[in-house]
């Protein structure tokens, strides 16, 4: 039998069908792998081998008197910040040490519902504040992908995933699962995907719920998945967006069948080409990349339209306001008293000083403060407000330009390659946050954006182009990203792990 762990979820659906093998044999495939590759890679921070099995058992049931679900016995990852009922759920802090809830989130209840089999929980960024998954409690998630070898030698550098969710695409392009979830809040999901390998989308904001998910920013978060392909993404959203009374940002618009639109023609549509994306001392391999893109969707019979965004170059430090300013909020209900982590004081401030300051790591602290800073009395008019103000003319932007005509708008995803381990963490906070410019305006005006494998730079390492698109139309986005699937190919790392 080949390897099991290199089939896609759709290959992986009609196999099960045809009884070309069983659930259980699949989960176990799963399970070897991780307990023998997860110490190089350090996606998991958690395997839930019987669990994994109960539910492969159950899959196979169903299977066997022809019941089959959606995602009958497909195994799946699940980010740290999904609460998983009696499973750890700690958003790879410090902490949230201990914490195992006794509650299911909305999207990994819908997963279960439809069949799926949970392998553990993924590293990530120490709540999802991180575009390296270098700040998790739990260490550097390493990227299966490494530099093709220098004269000479091996270049034997580990690289990072991306992050916040660097444990769900590390997993996923590692062959550690077949899917999984995960979250983006300024692009937490196509970031990784683009630095992985892998596809990576983020729903419109409230077409996912929202509950049972540990918070970063609560008008930015949106849960979406990770998966190799375009197709296994649409089946898994699909399963994943739902409306939810728990949730009253979750949208009551339908959800339709995302995997009928992978492949239709994109004959006629619209695809925008949005000049501020042009940012000074971009690279050449991501300009020649992005003239790639705009290449096959005229080949594929789109019209290209030049469009402009005007305020986009305000999007990023707009967001490093508001994105701060929620979190210092929503952070703030860990003290020391409900859950987690608890350092004995003096007194009850005391020890919510020393429980705060040992609990939490260097970047949650940052963030932490420059959002208190920014809502403090003086300051909120100065910074927060006017933040606010900015987002709705980011909103507007996107909103013209969709008035237009435009159907989806093409960028890059970012702005490299995967950098080194350690290469950028230990320097200026900006830096870091520049990986996320070209992703921040979707979640600022809350739509759907897709990043798609789309070429490979000179050093070997993947690269992923982004298409963004109207409000809960997310089937457009599919239907355009498998041109550039079909016309980059597929990539996958050389197994070193």
């Amino acid at each position: 039998m080949s390897d099991l762990t290199a089939l896609t979820i759709a290959a992986i659906r009609e196999g099960l069908r045809k009884k070309e093998f069983s659930a259980a044999e699949l989960t176990e495939s799963y399970l070897g792998a991780i307990d023998r590759s997860n110490e190089a890679l350090n996606a998991y921070v958690a395997v839930t081998h019987e669990r994994a099995r109960d539910m492969a058992a159950e899959a196979q049931r169903r299977i066997a008197r022809d019941e089959a679900r959606p995602l009958e016995g497909v195994p799946l990852g699940i980010k740290d910040l999904y609460c998983t009922r009696g499973v750890h759920s700690q958003a790879a802090s410090h902490i949230l040490d201990g914490f195992e809830p006794p509650y299911e989130s909305t999207v990994t209840a819908n997963l279960w519902r439809d069949g799926a089999v949970m392998l553990g929980k993924l590293n990530m960024d120490e709540f999802a504040m991180g575009s390296s998954n270098e700040t998790s409690h739990y260490g550097p998630v390493v990227n299966p992908w490494r530099r093709k070898a220098a004269a000479g030698g091996a270049n034997d550098v580990r690289l990072v995933p991306g992050g916040s969710s660097g444990g769900s695409a590390a997993a996923v392009a590692g062959r550690l699962c077949a899917g999984a979830t995960a979250t983006d809040t300024g692009g937490s999901i196509r970031q990784p995907a683009a630095l992985t390998g892998t596809v990576g989308i983020k729903p419109t904001y409230g077409r996912c719920s929202r509950w049972g998910i540990v918070a970063f920013a609560s008008s930015l978060d949106q849960a979406g998945p990770i998966a190799r392909t375009v197709r296994d993404a649409a089946i898994l959203l699909k399963s994943m967006a739902s409306v939810d009374p728990k949730d009253t940002t979750s949208a009551d618009v339908e959800v339709p069948d995302y995997e009928l639109a992978v492949g239709e023609s994109v004959r006629g549509l619209k695809i925008g080409i949005p000049k501020e994306y042009r940012i000074d001392g971009m690279p050449a391999e991501i300009e020649k990349l992005w003239q790639d893109g705009i290449d096959w969707y005229r080949a594929a019979g789109a019209q290209i339209v030049e469009i402009s965004l005007p305020h986009t170059k305000y999007a990023l430090p707009a967001y490093y306001i508001v994105a701060p300013a929620e979190a210092s909020s929503n952070l703030a209900r860990y003290d020391g008293v409900r859950y987690g982590l608890r350092v004995p004081g003096d007194d009850i401030i005391d020890m919510y000083e020393k429980t705060r300051a040992e609990g939490f790591g260097r970047e949650v602290k940052r963030r932490v403060l420059i959002g208190t800073y920014v809502l403090s009395a003086g300051y909120y008019d100065a910074y927060y407000l006017r933040a606010q103000k900015v987002r709705t003319l980011i909103k507007r932007d996107f909103e013209t330009v969709f008035e237009a005509g435009i159907d989806a708008i093409l960028t890059p995803a970012t702005p490299s390659a995967a950098f080194g381990i350690g290469e950028k963490a230990g320097g200026d906070p900006v830096e870091m946050y520049l990986n996320d410019i070209f992703t921040v305006t979707v979640n600022m005006a809350g739509l759907p954006g897709i990043a798609v494998p789309a070429g490979l730079d000179a050093a070997g390492l993947p690269l992923g182009l982004q298409l963004i698109g109207r409000p809960f139309d997310e089937a457009t986005l599919f239907r355009a990203a498998q041109v550039i699937e079909d016309s980059a190919g597929s990539f996958a790392p050389e197994a070193w792990w």
